[in-house]
């Protein structure tokens, strides 16, 4: 089995309440559910969220939409990810974050193609990043997660689940899915109110006519609208990494 965990919580220090913010009339996370659904290989999906009581809404959320949600620990988020995973025995496990709401499904087809054919450990398409940046997915075997709930010690390799990996990479053998040209100046994933105003007008030109829009339609409507792209063009790529690396220096 390949099982989709898509890792969700309700506190947001820069977008309180950002994953069920009204999207089109839906909250975003299931949006992002509804996009995710459309993977061809994808055996299942489950949500993994924090046992703190601001995200029960996640869950209810989740029974809403008849998707399995697992709740765990909030700052432990490999163990988190980890027990989410057991109950299904898969073989493979894509990782996805919740703030994400222009997924590509197939994107994460290509991704879980490649690192079958290749029989890797671990394989993403942001280890060098490429897609735009609200894009990521990353599989890995069941094999290599139990390894990092073993091994994985410090908090910032506890909170972000594959930072153990990029910190040993000699350790597995790794693949790796790019895109000619980049495109990872663009950002699509939602940390910050112009994110999110940037995904909203996304969803609003497209989504009408085509629920389904891809990639190649977002890219479209920005090349006629490009001012959409500069909205939040200031953010930088994984500042929520950065800030638990100097948090973790500081201490």
């Amino acid at each position: 089995m390949i099982l989709g965990i898509l890792q969700a919580r309700a506190g947001s220090s820069r977008l309180p309440g950002k994953v069920l913010k009204p999207l089109l009339g839906a909250p975003m996370l299931a949006r992002q559910i509804e996009r995710l659904q459309r993977s061809a290989r994808l055996d299942q999906l489950v949500v993994a969220t924090s046992d703190q009581a601001d995200d029960l809404a996640i869950a209810a959320l989740c029974a809403e939409l008849d998707v399995p949600c697992y709740r765990g620990p909030l700052d432990d988020v490999l163990q988190r990810f980890h027990l989410a995973a057991q109950p299904f025995e898969p073989s493979q496990i894509v990782r996805l974050t919740g703030d994400c709401p222009l997924a590509d499904p197939v994107l994460i087809d290509e991704l879980i193609e490649l690192h079958l054919t290749g029989g890797y450990d671990y394989s993403s398409n942001c280890w060098d990043p490429s897609y735009p940046d609200g894009l990521d997915a990353e599989i890995l075997s069941a094999a290599t997660l139990d390894l990092l709930a073993e091994r994985a010690q410090s908090p910032v390799e506890r909170e972000h689940v594959t930072y153990y990996i990029r910190q040993h990479e000699d350790q597995f053998k790794i693949g790796t899915l790019n895109r000619t040209p980049s495109l990872a100046h663009l950002r699509w994933t939602v940390d910050e109110p112009a994110d999110f105003e940037l995904v909203e007008q996304v969803y609003r030109q497209l989504y009408p006519a085509k629920p389904a829009f891809t990639t190649e339609d977002i890219l479209a409507l920005l090349a006629r609208e490009p001012q959409l792209a500069t909205l939040n063009i200031h953010h930088q790529r994984n500042e929520g990494l950065a800030r638990s690396l100097a948090k973790e220096k500081h201490s």
